[in-house]
């Protein structure tokens, strides 16, 4: 498995090469088609973050990345909008992106930039996944509860799996179970569980058969620009109606939860 310095290096190479949708998303099925996908998370996003109570929030985005969520918070009317990224790439463009906002170099599990009860929302969207380290992921949602204000808002995404977790070099996808665990141990309290995606994204909680093939079939179906373009404007209203149907998703959930006074 990499070291936590190894992942902070991939992060900047890929990030300094690609600094778009496809960059910090599902990078295989090619830019158009996480275009389209993003469609769908930022609907969820806005829909989810919005009942937190946004307007006029002090908020800190962990893992900015682009800036999408940046951007999201920023339409929810949030007061103040804080950004931190673990590579000097997405840092440097973000503050020329937004600079009305301000943006550090942080690592997820050492906030140190940050006072304790800082901010009244925090998100960090796409970025526990990839914290191989067990420690390093418990530090992390330990930062989250240190900086928030009593009964501030969380709101992540994660794989949240039902069946055994799967370990890899840069990403590992654990457990509903152990995820709630370690945030019910760092003080918070979950409000809410949605799907973020259902099927425009890697099956990772579904059974073997239906997550190989249907991931080749987003593969062959984004083989070009042209070609992943259609198949996430094909999928795309289908996609906007199962995050709204479905009670729970084989792929990325959004979770929404409180710090507790």
């Amino acid at each position: 498995m990499a070291t936590h310095s190894e992942i902070r290096d991939f992060w900047e190479h890929r990030l300094e090469q690609d600094w778009t949708e496809s960059g910090v998303g599902y990078r295989a099925l090619g830019r158009p088609f996480n275009t389209w996908m993003y469609r769908v998370r930022e609907e969820v996003f806005l829909r989810e973050a919005g009942r937190v109570g946004a307007g006029g929030a002090s908020v800190l985005d962990v893992g900015s990345g682009t800036g999408f969520y940046v951007r999201q918070w920023q339409r929810l009317g949030a007061g103040d909008i804080t950004g931190c990224d673990v590579t000097d790439a997405a840092v440097a463009r973000l503050r020329q992106r937004f600079p009305d906002h301000r943006f550090v170099r942080q690592d997820a599990a050492d906030l140190d930039a940050f006072d304790q009860d800082s901010f009244s929302a925090l998100s960090c969207m796409d970025v526990l996944f990839h914290i191989t380290d067990d420690e390093r992921y418990a530090g992390a949602v330990a930062e989250f509860a240190r900086v928030l204000r009593p009964g501030g808002a969380l709101v992540i995404s994660e794989n949240f799996l039902r069946r055994p977790e799967q370990r890899g070099e840069h990403q590992v996808n654990r457990t509903l179970e152990e995820i709630t665990g370690i945030l019910g141990k760092a003080g918070f309290d979950l409000v809410r569980r949605v799907p973020m995606l259902v099927l425009m994204n890697a099956q990772v909680d579904a059974p073997t058969p239906w997550r190989k093939a249907w991931g080749g079939v987003l593969r062959a179906a984004t083989v070009t620009p042209a070609t992943g373009w259609l198949a996430g404007a094909a999928l795309y209203p289908l996609e906007r109606r199962l995050v709204r149907m479905c009670r729970e998703s084989p792929t990325t959930e959004l979770l929404v939860c409180r710090l507790r006074d």
